[in-house]
């Protein structure tokens, strides 16, 4: 467990700060995308159009992120590509890339809420940070000693929490040093999430047991031992931070009341593994990403709204902006498709 010391380092980053206007990164060459025409702007989210597929990667999709100002996609490559690619969702046009982030497969990316910091992590074991204003490397933390599989930042930019198979590590996002190691060898740590408060992480492992922990001390609150009968592969909280929604290898959704730890709702459909899960900013809809396509559910009453056919394989990742308009997947097929929802 985490020093008296560490947390107290961990507690004097707490507070807030003040979040600043993305700057935009200087076109480069066009990607070469495939456009879809918006016919109408009267979409639905039973009829979302695919207006974007941008074809650059060579390996699965693994991991996608929105800029605070929904402008820019950020996609991570798989499959040894170790590749960063941007996109401008309001052009279709790739605006940077990152050819050597990692050694392997980059497991997930988070972009810090004042837009100017990405953090990636992969299987090589590293969490790279990157200055949004150049695309230029600032800083590697390397104390994990196996596959780094998980990102969060708390919502004030402060703190940055890694999940990997060997434990969970907390870092000083603004000082760009460790902070504190919040658990070892704790099972195999596969996914993470921070509370919209930034007061809880929780966290889902390979045998589908999830854990919720208080951020300010470093105490265990709460264990649901048997969660999912899988590999917990993605978990989330809604905006109102009263739920917690959890994915598994199981082929179920589940809805968690963090007040009780209690299921609330689950959701079936999907026929094979869930690989990733979002929930939109307006609380109303999830998207789940697995072999069978992207579903959109509606969170209020538990009805599948719609499934979305755009890749034709296993689709691995899923995102939405943060103004809740666009919908992101990224699949084994190496695509990402943009979508246009109305809501």
């Amino acid at each position: 467990m985490t020093s008296a010391k560490n947390f107290v380092m961990l507690m004097s980053v707490a507070g807030t700060v003040a979040i600043t206007p993305l700057i935009r990164i200087p076109s480069a060459i066009p990607a070469e995308v495939q456009v879809a025409p918006v016919a109408q702007p009267t979409t639905s989210v039973a009829n979302p159009q695919l207006i974007y597929t941008f074809i650059e990667h060579s390996g699965t999709i693994k991991s996608l992120a929105f800029t605070p100002d929904s402008r820019t996609l950020i996609s991570g490559g798989s499959d040894n590509e170790g590749v960063i690619r941007l996109w401008d969702t309001t052009t279709g046009k790739r605006v940077g890339i990152i050819r050597r982030a990692h050694k392997t497969a980059i497991e997930s990316i988070v972009i810090s809420p004042d837009g100017q910091t990405l953090a990636s992590c992969s299987d090589d074991n590293t969490i790279n940070l990157w200055n949004l204003k150049n695309n230029k490397f600032t800083r590697s933390f390397v104390a994990h000693t196996s596959n780094v599989l998980s990102l969060a930042v708390t919502p004030n930019g402060k703190v940055l929490v890694s999940g990997a198979l060997d434990g969970i590590r907390m870092w000083d996002l603004l000082q760009q040093r460790p902070l504190a190691t919040l658990t070892r060898f704790n099972n195999l740590i596969n996914t993470l999430a921070i509370s919209p408060d930034g007061q809880t992480l929780a966290s889902g492992d390979n045998i589908g047991v999830i854990k919720l922990w208080d951020l300010s001390t470093g105490k265990l609150i709460r264990t649901i031992p048997a969660a999912h009968s899988n590999t917990v592969t993605k978990i989330a909280f809604t905006p109102d931070g009263k739920t917690l929604v959890s994915a598994s290898r199981d082929r179920t959704i589940k809805l968690w009341n963090l007040s009780t730890g209690e299921s609330v709702r689950t959701l079936t459909g999907h026929n094979n593994w869930i690989n990733d899960i979002a929930i939109n900013p307006n609380g109303q809809t999830l998207a789940s990403a697995a072999r069978d396509g992207i579903k959109l559910w509606n969170l209020t009453t538990g009805e599948l709204i719609t499934t979305l056919y755009g890749h034709s394989d296993w689709v691995s990742t899923v995102a939405f902006s943060p103004d809740g308009t666009k919908l992101a997947s990224g699949g084994f097929d190496t695509r990402v498709n943009v979508w246009l929802l109305g809501l």
